[in-house]
């Protein structure tokens, strides 16, 4: 997606109901929206997963996208839903079948998971901020996590930049203790 006046046009175009543009749009965005899944979900495997997902909900939900904002906007939040989803699924799965370690295998439970690599610290602080703050969790992702400008950022969430800029900072220093705690 180097050059994102064609995906925009795609966008709107399938938007407005053209297969044939969804179908080149889908095939255009699947490697970036690979690499934006693989934020949240360093194991391949499960960005490679979220990334199916994300172009599903693509598909099925285009006519959602009213041109308002740029595309690329408009997905950073469908890759952001679809990959906290997908590690609520690695999560359960792995509750339901424990995963077995091999003898003399060290595993740093705070940056890895039996549960294929997600990045457990930074998923399970991102689940904790949204039962205890849930307004800040918007801004961390879009900033931190999709590495949105601060204006787009803060477009996507609907705030005014200000405000933004004062929920990221407050997400930020709640998460803080919870990523650093042994």
């Amino acid at each position: 997606m180097h050059d994102q006046a064609p995906v925009e046009d795609l966008a709107r175009r399938a938007a407005g109901g053209d297969r044939a543009a969804l179908d080149r749009l889908l095939t255009e965005i699947r490697p970036e929206t690979v690499r934006r899944c693989a934020r949240f979900l360093p194991c391949r495997e499960d960005a490679e997963e979220a990334a199916q997902d994300v172009l599903l909900q693509v598909a099925r939900h285009i006519t959602g996208f009213e041109g308002r904002s740029r595309f690329g906007t408009w997905l950073h939040t469908v890759v952001a839903n679809c990959c906290r989803q997908k590690y609520r699924e690695l999560k359960r799965r792995a509750a339901e079948q424990p995963a077995v370690i091999e003898p003399g295998h060290a595993v740093d439970p705070r940056t890895t998971s039996v549960i294929a690599g997600s990045r457990v610290d930074l998923l399970e602080a991102l689940e904790r901020l949204e039962r205890e703050h849930p307004r800040l969790v918007a801004p961390l992702v879009y900033r931190d996590i999709c590495q949105l400008d601060y204006a787009e950022a803060a477009e996507r969430a609907g705030l005014p930049l200000g405000t933004f800029k004062s929920r990221l900072h407050e997400a930020r220093r709640q998460i803080r203790p919870w990523l650093t705690a042994s």
